[in-house]
């Protein structure tokens, strides 16, 4: 990357949202990871999707292969990512979430950071455990109808 485009110029007129990537790992049996979330004062103590946000020179791919190593050990191969949804969501601030579906990896997931996630569950994705994210269902039943955009949590027609 040349001096240049390292440097960023941030326009100041619009709103800025945080941009997380959430990973979507399924086991032989069809089943998804989902981590335990702890530690961060966000839906601590409630599943969610592998996943991590977006720093700032960083693309999302390279934020989900890194996201994958840092939090299980995984190694992905970025060809091996496929995008497969985006989410316009209201939570604490409006964000954006990208959803990819990791077709191969390489070792087993294990916990390796035990002060942001307290346990791994495989999941059935079209019946998760109610304490789930409430978004995580709507990202995989998009992914399985080939629905990839969704704005959630507003009060307004859902796309």
């Amino acid at each position: 990357m040349t001096e240049q485009a390292e440097q960023y110029v941030f326009d100041t007129e619009h709103d800025r949202y945080p941009v997380a990537v959430h990973v979507i790992l399924t086991d032989g049996d069809g089943r998804v990871l989902l981590m335990r979330r702890a530690g961060s004062g966000y839906a601590d103590g409630q599943l969610g999707l592998p996943a991590g946000h977006v720093d700032l020179g960083e693309t999302p791919t390279d934020c989900a292969v890194r996201e994958i190593a840092e939090e299980l050990g995984v190694g992905l191969d970025p060809r091996e990512l496929v995008p497969s949804g985006t989410m316009f969501r209201r939570s604490l601030e409006p964000r954006v979430d990208l959803f990819f579906v990791a077709r191969a990896w390489t070792g087993n997931p294990e916990i390796r950071e035990p002060h942001k996630c307290t346990e791994l569950v495989w999941a059935d994705p079209e019946n998760l455990p109610d304490d789930a994210l409430d978004f995580i269902g709507t990202a995989l039943a998009g992914t399985r109808t080939g629905r990839h955009f969704h704005e959630y949590g507003w009060n307004t027609t859902t796309v």
